[in-house]
């Protein structure tokens, strides 16, 4: 469905029943998609949602809610949700160059 598929700013949610057999179709349904900023599961099973959350590719899936956010965790999407993160430790990334400089002595 093109409401699965597409990014959809808005009051919009899309319930998918599923079982810990769906996990495989599910996964694959939330990750064929050009987009991967948020997603949510919802379960009465916390190790049936974990091991969905951990497959589908998403810069923030949330578990048994929806748009909590926390200034310790890093923000952002995968493919074309967007680049880098911001907030948490990760937002530094964003501002900053590493080196590495190597002498033998």
């Amino acid at each position: 469905m093109k409401v699965i598929r597409e990014e959809i700013f808005g009051p919009v949610v899309c319930a998918v029943p599923f079982t810990d057999a769906d996990i495989d179709r599910i996964a694959g349904e939330a990750n064929d998609t050009i987009y991967g900023l948020a997603a949510s599961v919802w379960s009465q099973n916390i190790s049936v949602a974990n091991k969905l959350a951990k497959r589908i590719k998403s810069g923030t899936v949330w578990i048994n809610c929806h748009n909590v956010f926390d200034a310790a965790l890093p923000f952002g999407g995968y493919k074309q949700s967007g680049w880098g993160r911001e907030m948490g430790m990760d937002v530094f990334n964003s501002y900053t160059e590493v080196k590495a400089i190597t002498t033998a002595l």
